[in-house]
């Protein structure tokens, strides 16, 4: 903040020491300490006020900008259109399914043809049986 050396406190000091005398100089000394204290904590309680603020007008901004938002409005009406397709092809599956169709014998299912049968060729390598 203040731009002081080493040398300008030792300066202020001697000078402090010189008015107030060395009887009330520690007192002096005390009181300014206190009262700077109080005032860090007080500019600190300030920034942190309104930090807070900040942060919460831009919450406000970010969520008014979202409520603000087609491309959310329309998501969510899509989502609600999508369930109460849902919904309205649920109503038609209450009925109970019917097991006679699974019941059927198994003539009358197409069976698949039969292999034609291969004849086996005889081995050029085999000698022929006597």
């Amino acid at each position: 903040m203040f731009d002081v050396g080493f040398w300008e406190l030792v300066v202020i000091g001697i000078v402090a020491l010189l008015v107030l005398g060395p009887e009330r100089l520690p007192v002096v000394a005390r009181t300014v300490g206190l009262w700077y204290g109080k005032a860090r904590h007080f500019v600190g309680t300030v920034k942190a006020d309104i930090d807070r603020e900040i942060k919460a007008e831009e919450l406000k901004r970010i969520v008014s900008e979202q409520t603000k938002s087609e491309g959310l409005f329309d998501m969510m009406e899509e989502a609600k259109a999508s369930l109460q397709d849902i919904k309205n092809g649920l109503q038609g599956m209450d009925k109970p399914v019917e097991l006679s169709s699974l019941d059927a014998p198994a003539e009358s299912t197409p069976a698949a043809p039969a292999a034609p049968a291969v004849a086996a060729k005889p081995d050029k390598d085999a000698t022929p049986p006597s």
